[in-house]
């Protein structure tokens, strides 16, 4: 099962690091986010992928283009033109890197991938959000649900610490917590190929045209992941994750080292 990724926006809301990169290339332990939701989905077994590329999509084909010889000790013979890798990291991942124009709105790119999905279901998912996600408990879902979506909905993560109190003391303090009530959508979908045929072109929001529709029709399920889960909006949200990761606590990590 192939993973579509969209990887083409402009991150508007995090002008800080986006300016000069696509936000999937921002960078979290100095592997770009895309990498991370990419090592979630392969630790699961899914490891090819389709990345739906606008904004600055360069960038991110010279990352793939070269990605060993960034990541590995080399060996130049400037005479020859010879280029010998010694070692580094060996992700065996195929990727699909498409262009899908600047200005295509969301479902208007998942229906551009449908050239390298071909007539089966497909994942797919944003390329600015990680979550410790149970794929194969996604997918089973899926199956019993018998919808021609399934998208993951999430608590959303305060923006501020939590404070409950007794009387004038602090009974319980909890810095960005996960807010009690109400689920957003957190990306990780499952979709059936039939979808392709809702999006009317590069100018369908897939959230507010495609989506809407399906749950009209009954056919959109919603998998509860109750656990962690955190998109990067803001460069508050770049340094909460940087902040995990250094120090060894990113649940979104479930691949070994």
């Amino acid at each position: 099962m192939k993973v579509v990724i969209l990887a083409g926006g402009k991150g508007t809301r995090l002008q800080e690091e986006t300016t000069l990169k696509p936000k999937p290339m921002v960078e979290i332990g100095g592997r770009p986010m895309l990498w991370h939701i990419m090592k979630i989905y392969a630790a699961a077994g899914f490891d090819e992928f389709v990345l739906a590329l606008g904004y600055k999509g360069e960038i991110i084909k010279d990352y793939f283009l070269h990605y060993h010889e960034h990541r590995s000790s080399l060996t130049v013979r400037l005479r020859a033109g010879e280029v010998q890798l010694h070692d580094g990291p060996r992700e065996d991942w195929t990727v699909h890197l498409l262009d899908t124009g600047e200005e295509t709105l969301t479902g208007g790119r998942v229906r551009r991938a449908a050239q390298f999905i071909g007539p089966e279901r497909f994942l797919l998912t944003y390329g600015d959000g990680v979550a410790n996600i149970d794929l194969p408990a996604l997918l089973a879902f899926h199956e019993r649900q018998h919808a021609l979506v399934t998208l993951t909905v999430v608590r959303p993560p305060a923006r501020f610490g939590g404070v409950t109190l007794d009387g004038d003391r602090v009974a319980c303090f909890e810095e960005k917590p996960q807010i009690g009530e109400g689920w957003i959508n957190g990306g990780f979908f499952v979709i059936e190929p039939q979808v392709l045929d809702w999006i009317g072109g590069d100018a369908t929001p897939f959230e507010f045209d495609t989506l809407p529709r399906l749950a009209a029709a009954g056919q959109l399920a919603a998998y509860r992941h109750e656990g962690f889960w955190q998109c990067m909006d803001t460069l508050r949200d770049v340094q909460l994750l940087e902040h995990l990761w250094a120090q060894g606590k990113a649940p979104w990590k479930v691949w070994p080292e």
